[in-house]
């Protein structure tokens, strides 16, 4: 739990940087206030629409008594827009990263740069956030038909399809978000997803604030700049530890001596 919720407070810190950056974080408010305008507009339909569509995927339920009927229904129209935010929550990080993606990086590497021992210059690249956007949407996907699957079981369903849906979109976030730190120290994407399994607790404390951030109306949009910036501390802190213990397990490398901390880190990770 105190790993969790150290996750959770760097999430914290990075709402910090609006009295220390205001300029780049207001600036990454407007990428996520035109992503989040389109896809709210497209959560409202789905929210008018959800009772026709729920009675729609259950035609077996026309004949049942209306209590059954009435309970199945609400089971997956819960089912459904339990699903949609999960879509939401990642289509909007990835859509919003690669729209705002010279706004965010002057957030990350301002905070690299406050913090100490910056990465050296390494361009992301548009096409490989792009890539990055379609594999976190399609692995959205795949969580959102979890969540909604488990929607479904009756009387508890909401409630545990919810937490599925949170958890698991909130390692989702923590993944892309610090992958702009994380790729600028040339640590490629299964390398990245290791070190977060190797520190789950803290990386799912950060994911779960950031998306529970999300859920709150217009909490996406005011939420996202800091977001950039916690992932990076995120990153960072996760390498400190990832290189401290690589260090208490081997000599030193006198590369690392030589080429610093952050080299350090890249190696021992």
């Amino acid at each position: 739990m105190r790993e969790f919720l150290h996750g959770a407070a760097l999430l914290g810190r990075g709402f910090s940087f609006w009295r220390r950056r205001p300029g780049a974080m207001a600036l990454g408010l407007l990428p996520a206030a035109i992503v989040g305008a389109l896809l709210l507009t497209g959560l409202i339909a789905l929210a008018v629409n959800l009772p026709a569509l729920a009675a729609s995927v259950t035609p077996f339920a026309e004949g049942w008594p209306g209590l059954w009927a009435g309970v199945i229904r609400i089971a997956a129209g819960t089912a459904m827009l339990g699903g949609a935010l999960v879509i939401v929550a990642v289509s909007f990080t990835a859509a919003t990263l690669v729209v705002g993606e010279p706004f965010y990086e002057r957030i990350w590497r301002a905070v690299e740069r406050e913090a100490g021992d910056p990465p050296q210059d390494s361009t992301y690249g548009f096409w490989r956030g792009v890539g990055d956007a379609v594999a976190l949407v399609a692995r959205g996907v795949g969580v959102a038909l979890l969540a909604g699957l488990t929607g479904l079981v009756p009387v508890v369903g909401g409630a545990l399809g919810a937490i599925v849906g949170v958890t698991l979109t909130g390692w989702l976030l923590a993944d892309e978000l610090s992958s702009r730190a994380l790729s600028a120290r040339g640590i490629p994407g299964p390398q990245r997803r290791r070190l977060l399994r190797a520190h789950r607790a803290r990386a799912l404390g950060f994911g779960v604030a950031t998306q529970l951030c999300f859920l709150v109306p217009l909490g996406a949009v005011a939420s996202m700049p800091a977001a950039v910036a916690g992932s990076t501390l995120l990153a960072r802190s996760l390498l400190a530890e990832n290189s401290t213990a690589a260090a208490g397990h081997r000599p030193v490398d006198p590369r690392v001596e030589r080429d610093g901390p952050g080299r350090s880190a890249r190696i021992g990770s």
